[in-house]
């Protein structure tokens, strides 16, 4: 195994189909989203999507370095510890893991001058950690279907 993540991840032939790969896990985690919440999450997509379109994946290959960045002391650990998959890994970590990677995403609505967006990204920010914590298993496969 190459010894970062961003090693992994971002080097230039792999990045583009990282990226892809995050997209879809995203598209996939909206549309199983159910209730109330699950309700917000998929008004605020659609939303986002109606005033910008490709915006979703935009910010995806935009913020795809910061959350390598935020993941990649749990990959060293975990490549340290050993286990059984690094998804059960970050899961066992859920909202440790969550609030780390929301930190990227929080900054970047803060720092948004789109007023839509922002409104957006604050209707949905409460659940947020439950939906990561629920994706992060995934997000666990990601990385090791690049990294093995």
């Amino acid at each position: 195994m190459a010894a970062t993540l961003r090693e992994i991840l971002l080097a230039p032939h792999v990045r583009p189909q990282v990226a892809a790969d995050c997209h879809l896990l995203i598209e996939q985690q909206v549309a199983e989203q159910r209730g109330v919440s699950g309700a917000a999450v998929k008004l605020a997509c659609k939303t986002v999507n109606t005033f910008r379109p490709g915006h979703i994946r935009h910010m995806v290959e935009t913020l795809l370095p910061q959350m390598v960045d935020k993941l990649e002391p749990y990959w060293a650990d975990f490549c340290t510890c050993g286990g059984s998959g690094f998804g059960d890994y970050l899961a066992k970590r859920g909202e440790e893991v969550s609030q780390t990677l929301l930190s990227v995403t929080d900054a970047r609505a803060a720092a948004s001058g789109r007023p839509v967006v922002i409104k957006a990204y604050g209707t949905v920010r409460g659940s947020a950690i439950k939906h990561v914590e629920g994706a992060l298993p995934h997000v666990g496969d990601l990385v090791l279907k690049y990294a093995t």
